[in-house]
């Protein structure tokens, strides 16, 4: 599983990141979780608002820090 992270590195794409990371931990699922700061990348999902989360090239959110047990749950 892909999982990427779209923001600037502001501090609620930071935020997102971390509980991305803790529910990856969490669900013990197989996952490698990049982190996309490029405008021009993060464009190219259609995406107008960070953070974002995307799996596997579907972005699953935009503009909210998702908790880690909504995170939990796309994950599944």
């Amino acid at each position: 599983m892909k999982i990427e992270i779209l923001g600037s590195g502001c501090p609620s794409c930071l935020k997102l990141g971390k509980n991305v990371e803790d529910a990856v931990a969490k669900t013990g699922v197989d996952a490698t979780i990049v982190k996309v700061t490029d405008m021009g990348d993060i464009m190219n999902y259609g995406v107008t608002r960070t953070p974002a989360l995307v799996i596997d090239g579907i972005v699953k959110s935009s503009g909210k820090i998702l908790n880690i047990n909504e995170i939990t749950n796309l994950l599944k």
